[in-house]
């Protein structure tokens, strides 16, 4: 969570009352609207995860890879298999990714929380 502007990390621990009062709030979330309501476009990420990729080849060359840095220009439409999608930039390409694989690239920025929290629901729902 966000204490003074800064992420506290207390809540990444063990803490089984936390968990619980926010599995309840994120059940009845809609995820889309929250969000939208909450972050400030454009924003930068980095991809972390892709599911739709062979893990044990090197595609690192190719666009919108996991390690790339990334630019969120909008949310798009929701899936059940791949959540939210994104709209990112990368160099002079456009392309679609899901929400769920990426991190804010600073903790500082306001979208950092948001998009953790959407991440973390969503990796557990």
């Amino acid at each position: 969570m966000i204490k003074n502007g800064y992420y506290d990390s207390s809540w990444d621990e063990d803490n089984d009352e936390l968990w619980d009062k926010k599995c309840i709030e994120w059940q009845s979330r809609d995820w889309r609207n929250w969000l939208l309501e909450r972050l400030s476009f454009p924003f930068e990420v980095e991809r972390k995860e892709d599911f739709d990729s062979n893990p044990f080849s090197n595609n690192q060359n190719e666009l919108f890879s996991v390690g790339h840095i990334l630019k969120v220009i909008s949310l798009e439409d929701e899936y059940d298999d791949y959540g939210i999608i994104i709209k990112v930039k990368e160099r002079r390409k456009t392309g679609y990714i899901p929400l769920c694989d990426v991190e804010v690239t600073s903790q500082k920025n306001v979208n950092f929380w948001p998009v953790r929290e959407y991440v973390v629901w969503f990796a557990n729902r």
